[in-house]
């Protein structure tokens, strides 16, 4: 696994750097763990825009993704890594011992033909999910949960990895990719190892029409646009918008705090922002 370049033969091409993807082995997807995706474009029931710059790009599958891995004591067996339109990780098709298959967050350097497990008692090694209490200080873990049985929730995302830091009685301390410390449940089950496709930051796509593709549409800066439809815009020639970075309505874009849950805040350790 590693990124491919291209002979600069147009624009495009000159910087355009992906994923050579020699670590997928199969092309279609296990038909039986697909289902229709319908896509919002980033509108409500009422057709509303609420959720601007989405919109267009290519039909895709959905992959029902095993976040739980609750089958305990029953190994599986990698049969594919796939590539998954929906995220950013790769996934991979495992078949247990009882002959059901199903989809996991590929971990990194995980091969086809590896033999897995998953709960208390599991073999301490990459691609394996154990209780929290059960994996050693200091270890990179990813597909964390937040809740006992309720499924992965935390660092899913390509090249994603937490660190177990502390261990306090019923409840472990949990560095995130954030770099959040975070107080969870040692019941909680999370994958020893790094989540596979590390090289995704590093992809440039080198063309708008990939984005295209993507389903990502065009973003228009506020102080280009006219003072009708943003609040930066208009003014003679070029300007800086002279007030302070807000959104087309009128709300400040930067600075303000968008957490509100106070019910959990007692679980947070180090807020990801250091506080002065």
């Amino acid at each position: 696994m590693g990124l491919k370049s291209y002979r600069p033969l147009t624009p495009t091409l000159r910087f355009k750097q992906l994923n050579d993807r020699k670590d997928i082995t199969a092309d279609k997807p296990y038909k039986p763990l697909t289902e229709g995706i319908k896509r919002s474009s980033g509108r409500n029931n009422g057709g509303e825009i609420t959720s601007r710059r989405r919109g267009g790009g290519h039909k895709k599958l959905y992959r029902i993704i095993d976040f739980k891995r609750n089958r305990a004591g029953i190994a599986c067996t990698v049969e594919t890594i796939e590539y998954d339109p929906n995220r950013t990780a790769r996934i991979a098709l495992v078949k247990y011992a009882d002959g059901k298959r199903q989809y996991i967050i590929a971990p990194n350097e995980i091969k086809v033909g590896d033999v897995l497990n998953s709960g208390i008692g599991a073999e301490f090694r990459p691609g394996n999910a154990l209780p929290l209490r059960d994996i050693p200080l200091n270890t990179p873990i990813h597909n964390i949960e937040m809740k006992p049985g309720k499924g992965a929730q935390l660092a899913r995302s390509a090249g994603a990895s937490a660190e177990l830091v502390a261990k306090d009685g019923k409840l472990c301390q949990v560095r995130l990719p954030s770099g959040e410390v975070r107080f969870i449940a040692e019941e909680c089950l999370a994958v020893v190892g790094q989540v596979s496709n590390i090289d995704h930051m590093n992809e440039v796509s080198g063309s708008a029409g990939r984005s295209r593709w993507l389903g990502i549409r065009p973003s228009v800066r506020g102080v280009v646009m006219n003072p009708v439809d943003h609040p930066l815009g208009g003014g003679e020639g070029r300007t800086s918008g002279g007030r302070h970075p807000c959104s087309p309505w009128g709300k400040n874009s930067k600075g303000a705090k968008t957490r509100n849950n106070k019910r959990t805040d007692k679980y947070i350790v180090r807020r990801r922002q250091k506080r002065a």
